[in-house]
């Protein structure tokens, strides 16, 4: 999975400029921005739903300790992806709603 690095920085960036002329090109920057980051946001969420699938199947059957130490790799991966979504999801309101003004204005 890509680095959430510089999709974040992009919207801090543009919801850092809110003084700005909020012209064309800054309106479809915005716009291209929360299409990558809704994108994102989605292969997010379906590698979460591979995880948990897997932990289902892993933890039906382990026997063993590379089986538990599989599952607890997993479990961590899990809770990081729900940190990297709510962290995203949460910048991500946060521009569609700078989004919002900028159209209303």
């Amino acid at each position: 999975m890509a680095d959430l690095a510089p999709l974040l920085e992009r919207i801090a960036s543009l919801l850092k400029n809110r003084s700005a002329d909020p012209g064309k090109p800054l309106v479809t920057e915005m716009e291209d921005t929360l299409t990558d980051g809704y994108a994102r946001a989605l292969q997010l969420e379906a590698e979460r739903l591979r995880l948990e699938r897997r932990i289902g199947a892993l933890a039906r059957s382990v026997t063993g300790r590379e089986q538990a130490d599989e599952l607890r790799g997993l479990a961590g991966r899990l809770r990081d992806i729900d940190l990297e979504l709510d962290g995203l999801r949460g910048q991500l309101g946060a521009l569609q709603r700078h989004l919002e003004e900028v159209r209303a204005a």
